[in-house]
This record gives C-alpha cells, sequence and structure tokens, in this order.
C-alpha cells in the first residue's frame, strides 16, 4: 500500500477522516480502534483548554520520558501539568469500543480534544470521533509521605491505573550525544521538569516507595502490577553496581508485600547469573529492551549500548534470560518507527517492516515475546522533532506483529491485563488490543 511519500516528511504527517476510513478498508484484520490508537499516538493530542476544566482526572506524571512534542515550557499556560495521563474514546464517527490511548502533547495535532454537550470528545476534521473519559485519581494520591512527597513523583499510576511505574534513577549514565539512544530524552526530560519547579526525585529511596505501596495495598483494587527502571548504570549509584542498586526495590517490596503484585522490570540486557537475583528476588517479567533491530541501525541509534555491551550479545543475553524466567516472561521492547527516523533509518516501510519483521520472528520463534511503543519524536533527543513514521508503517507493523505471534500461537503476554478490543489498557502501543480480534469483512 504505497500510498506515501517518504521524501516529503510533511507527507507522513498528513492525518484525515479519509485516511482512517481508507486504512480501515485496507488493514481489515486489525480493528479500527488500533490504526486510531498509532495514529493519534503518532501525532499527539491536542487539547482545548476549556476541555481540561471539566472534573477532576490523574493528569500525567511524566513518568519516565516527557512523550511530548513540544517542550513542557512552550505548553500553554497550565495545560503541562494538567493534561490527562491518559484518554478512553469510545463510540463515534467509527463506532469504537472503549480505547486507552497515552496523551503526548502536541498543539500542532490534527487530533482535537473539545468540549461537546459539555463532555470532551476527540475531534479531526471537525468528526466526531467520540466522547472521551479521562482517568480516575485513586484515594491514595491524596496523601503524602513522610519525607514530604506526593504518590503521583513516587509510585504513578498509568494503563488506566493497572500498572505501578517505578522509575526509581531518572537520570541515564549513557550521557552525551556519543552514547544516549538517540530517541531517549530521560535526562532531558528530567531536567526540563526540574527548570519548570516539578517536583521530581531523581532517585527514589525505597523507604518512600514502601510508603506508598502500603496505601495501594490497603485502599487500590485496580493496580496489579509494578514496574521498576530507570537509566543504566554504568559505574555506580549510591555506591552499589547497577544490578545491586536495582535489586534492592524489588527485594524490598516483595519482603513487605510477598504476591501482592506482580513485578516487572525494565532494564539492561543482563547475564543469566544477574537475572537470577531478581528472579529470586520476586521479578516475574524481565524486559532488556533491544530497541532496534537492524544490526546497523543498533549502532547509530543506541550507540552506549552498542559500546558496553553490544547487539549480539544484547541478543544473545535476551535469548538466554528465557532459561531464568520462562520465554513468554522475556517481553523485551522495541521502539516502533525509529526505524524510518532521520538520518539513519530506511527509506520505505517495506525496509523497516521487513527488518523489524525478521526480529519479531527470531524472538517469537524462541516463546520470548517482544512488544513495541511507538516512538514519539521528542524535542531534547538527538534525532529531535523530525517527522515521524506514517500510519501505514504502524498498520503494517500490527499485522506483521499479530500473525506472528498467532503463527507461533503464544500465550497473552503476562502483566499488561487483559488483552483485545475494549479491553486492553497498554496505552503507548495497540499491540495489545490486536490479540484475538478475528477480522472484519
Amino acid at each position: 500500500m504505497a500510498t506515501i511519500d517518504l521524501k516529503n516528511p510533511k507527507s507522513r504527517q498528513i492525518s484525515t477522516i479519509s485516511l482512517l476510513e481508507k486504512m480501515e478498508r485496507h488493514y481489515k484484520s486489525i480493528p479500527m480502534e488500533a490504526i486510531l490508537k498509532q495514529d493519534v499516538l503518532r501525532l499527539g493530542i491536542n487539547f482545548s483548554p476549556e476541555s481540561l476544566l471539566s472534573g477532576d482526572f490523574k493528569a500525567k506524571d511524566y513518568f519516565i520520558f516527557s512523550f511530548d512534542h513540544i517542550p513542557v515550557a512552550d505548553l500553554k499556560s497550565g495545560v503541562q501539568y494538567k493534561t490527562p495521563e491518559e484518554i478512553k474514546i469510545s463510540g463515534g464517527h467509527f463506532n469504537l469500543d472503549p480505547t486507552v490511548i497515552s496523551t503526548r502533547n502536541n498543539p500542532s495535532s490534527p487530533y482535537l480534544v473539545k468540549l461537546i454537550e459539555n463532555k470532551p470528545h476527540l475531534v479531526l476534521d471537525e468528526i466526531d470521533l467520540g466522547v472521551l473519559e479521562f482517568p480516575p485519581i485513586p484515594s491514595w494520591y491524596s496523601h503524602k509521605t513522610k519525607s514530604g512527597k506526593l504518590p503521583g513523583e513516587i509510585a504513578p499510576v498509568i494503563e488506566w491505573g493497572y500498572l505501578i511505574y517505578l522509575t526509581v534513577f531518572r537520570n541515564c549514565q549513557y550521557f552525551g550525544k556519543d552514547e544516549e539512544c538517540a530517541y531517549c530524552d530521560i535526562n532531558h526530560n528530567y531536567r526540563q521538569q526540574k527548570n519548570n519547579g516539578r517536583p521530581y526525585t531523581g532517585v527514589k529511596d525505597i523507604e518512600d516507595i514502601l510508603e506508598v505501596f502500603s496505601w495501594i495495598d490497603a485502599e487500590d483494587k485496580i493496580a496489579k502490577v509494578y514496574t521498576i527502571t530507570g537509566g543504566s548504570v554504568l559505574t555506580n549509584l549510591k555506591k552499589k553496581n547497577e544490578v545491586d542498586f536495582y535489586l534492592e526495590y524489588p527485594t524490598e517490596i516483595e519482603k513487605k508485600f510477598p504476591g501482592r503484585f506482580m513485578g516487572k522490570l525494565v532494564a539492561q540486557a543482563f547475564e543469566k547469573e544477574d537475572c537470577k537475583k531478581f528472579s529470586d528476588a520476586g521479578i516475574k517479567v524481565y524486559h532488556p529492551n533491544y530497541e532496534v533491530w537492524d544490526k546497523e541501525l543498533f549502532k547509530k541509534i543506541c550507540p552506549g549500548k552498542e559500546a558496553w555491551i553490544g547487539r549480539d550479545t544484547w541478543i544473545r543475553r535476551v535469548v538466554d534470560s528465557a532459561e531464568v524466567f520462562g520465554p513468554s516472561y522475556v517481553i523485551p521492547n522495541f521502539v516502533g518507527g525509529v526505524e524510518l527516523s532521520e538520518p539513519y533509518g530506511f527509506k520505505t516501510v517495506k525496509e523497516a517492516i521487513d527488518s523489524t519483521s525478521e526480529g519479531l520472528e527470531f524472538f517469537m520463534s524462541k516463546g520470548i515475546m517482544p512488544r513495541f511503543t511507538a516512538w514519539c519524536p521528542e524535542p531534547y533527543t538527538t534525532l529531535g522533532t523530525q517527522a515521524g513514521p506514517p500510519l501505514e508503517y504502524f498498520c503494517e507493523l500490527l499485522t506483521s506483529w499479530k500473525n506472528i505471534f498467532e503463527k507461533y500461537n503464544l500465550p497473552t503476554p503476562p502483566g499488561y491485563g487483559e488483552p483485545g478490543v475494549g479491553k486492553a489498557v497498554f496505552s503507548v502501543s495497540a499491540f495489545m488490543d490486536v490479540i484475538g480480534y478475528k477480522g472484519r469483512a
């Protein structure tokens, strides 16, 4: 479906009702909810000021990256701390089942949130795509730790309250353009949040986390899973090496709340003996994210990972970790769309999809469960705010992911909640939304 001129960056960005309808007709094996979700993720959302005044809701906690198309300081007054973490859209032009989508602020997006009959709706080309819900504020968000910190700073929830996201180290020691991943703004986001006066703890204290978890344990029935993550530690942090630094968190959480939550770890690809330490501590799901499959792109887009570990070693460690956690509990992420980034990426959608599908086939054939997030071109990254991939790319990617997933008859990825249309809560890509979809005539 060669409809996009990739040599013209502006053509990648065009989204209209007619384009969505065209994709709906062409990609019948994936739900319309997933198609729209990927398009909103790639282009972001433009909130009208009045749409943010309708009731209380959980605002963006900026839990790890900015996931915004412009700097926080450039957002309209008040918007930077008021936009919802996610939206849930239903009904509208395509009669959508409820679909959860992560918020990525972009005042230039064609996707506008405005009030219709005093309720927020998502609009494109003046066509109503559906009514929106914003996530509720958990009751325990009203507390404050003994050290004076708010829960959203220490243990924010995302995925409509399902996942507690613990970015315990908000910087990365792959720093400077020579080593940092080209799409990543973790260090830059930390600086811009601090510069804009937001409380934003760089290294989180385990006592603060345990205190917040005690409130969640007592008051919350929705949160089921926690993720421990943060930047890479190349030397030491708090007088500990990387493994020992990150190991403290699940060890203490599981000691105090044994079996209460499913623990996930997003970290570097560790050797088997280190993976065993995390498994013994209570971590069930391991995300050693490989980011981009192509060998040359890995070198250019993930230069620090290439220099310190290397692609071949990284992939070998991912495979080895399946012996510790079990194949379906190893879920490495790749950044969907970064294969088409300028100046290094592929020049056609087909080349990008063929490359990434090779990686999907490699892992899924071994029972390992790769997933993806949708690349957001953020302003302070090495890649900058260039045009992202066209919608066609994401439709092809979802189709390929679903086909290979079904080919190997893999189980539902653990730690992501229910799969399927109208049920999935994973909000930064639609891979969970396509599971089990039977297609349409």
